[in-house]
């Protein structure tokens, strides 16, 4: 049950159905009481912190004033209920905050936030549940820029993993420091721990919106996939000599021919070459192994050694045959084997391996 079904059977409105039943003599609010207490009693999730306040107070005090109900009463108040659910065709969030949250992410966001300027609406839903699901550099920055009793209040609202997980990334003295302060947080009141999820929450929604969806290692490492490799080796060339750091970056989230040994498992091999047209998959082996390079031709044996002995020596003659193939064919027969890949990644069919730091 959704607490827009309590909600509605709770607030005042007209006479129930069956006005002839048991439940004719009795309020919304006491048949709001009723199926309340039927369904903990039968072991339900009924989510009423989603009600208003108001009317939890009011459910409350209703459900503390009643005493007993006999069975009549009870299967006559539970069957109204059904029914008035049953009829119930679609319902709406209720005002501007409800329709941004349920609207959330298929506007833009800059219309929500011109809308709940326009409306006044400061809505965060559950700010402690924004913060926890914000990203780590997120909550590496508010960690080491709030104050050592706000990060340890922060700290010790994350699961315990995640919290590990950040107290490593900090300096050795904040990580002490905030470690300490998480023994004097047992006097904080639920009051200050909300206000404090609130303000960091709008601390998350002040961050101002960018225009790409990934980062600029991703969007150039995807760029250097598909182009070719002697303008990929000059960029990345370049990029070394002007930031190193960001250079490696991008050299990790590169993939190509050359990367096979290392980000593909031996055994997802025969789903490539099975999803490979032949067509693209001989040639580009081929090219590998006439290349001179080293990387593509341990890249080339990795990919027949992890094959059948049949397959593997099928793939061999096919090579044979293929006789000179330019290198621009060559390069776009490998680019078309990595697209492959590429493809049945996306697909959730094979995941690619993660390539180790440089130590």
């Amino acid at each position: 049950m959704s607490s827009t079904d309590l909600a509605r059977l709770a607030l005042p409105s007209g006479p129930g159905s069956g006005a002839g039943s048991a439940a004719a003599r009795l309020t919304r609010r006491q048949k709001a009481a009723i199926i309340v207490r039927f369904l903990l009693n039968e072991g339900a999730d009924v989510p009423l912190t989603d009600l208003p306040e108001g009317l939890q107070a009011e459910l409350t005090t209703q459900m503390g004033s009643m005493r007993y109900v006999d069975r009549t009463t009870l299967t006559d108040v539970v069957s109204e209920f059904s029914e008035e659910l049953e009829a119930m065709g679609l319902t709406f969030p209720r005002g501007v905050a409800g329709a941004l949250s349920a609207l959330d992410g298929r506007i833009s966001a800059q219309t929500a936030a011109r809308l709940r300027k326009e409306a006044g609406v400061r809505q965060f839903g559950d700010p402690w549940q924004q913060v926890c699901n914000a990203g780590a550099e997120h909550l590496l920055k508010i960690l080491q820029a709030e104050s050592t009793e706000v990060a340890a209040i922060l700290l010790s609202k994350l699961d315990v993993t995640r919290a590990a997980e950040l107290l490593g990334r900090l300096p050795g003295p904040v990580a002490r420091r905030i470690t300490y302060a998480v023994s004097q947080t047992e006097a904080a009141t639920p009051d200050a721990v909300d206000r404090i999820g609130l303000s960091l929450a709008a601390q998350l929604h002040e961050v101002p919106p960018t225009a790409f969806e990934n980062g600029p290692v991703e969007r150039v490492g995807a760029i250097l996939n598909y182009s070719q490799a002697a303008t990929r080796d000059d960029v990345l060339t370049g990029l070394e000599e002007t930031d190193t750091d960001f250079a490696r970056l991008v050299r990790k989230a590169i993939f190509t021919f050359a990367n096979i040994p290392d980000r593909i498992n031996p055994r997802d091999v025969p789903a490539i070459t099975r999803d490979m047209p032949r067509q693209d998959l001989a040639p580009a082996l081929a090219a590998a192994m006439a290349s001179g390079d080293d990387d593509l031709v341990q890249a080339a044996n990795f990919l027949l050694d992890s094959l059948s002995k049949r397959m593997g020596d099928a793939l061999r003659d096919e090579i044979e045959e293929q006789g000179t193939i330019s290198a621009r064919d060559g390069e776009a027969a490998m680019t078309a084997v990595i697209n492959t890949i590429r493809t049945l990644e996306a697909s959730g069919e094979i995941t690619l391996l993660v390539p180790e730091d440089d130590p």
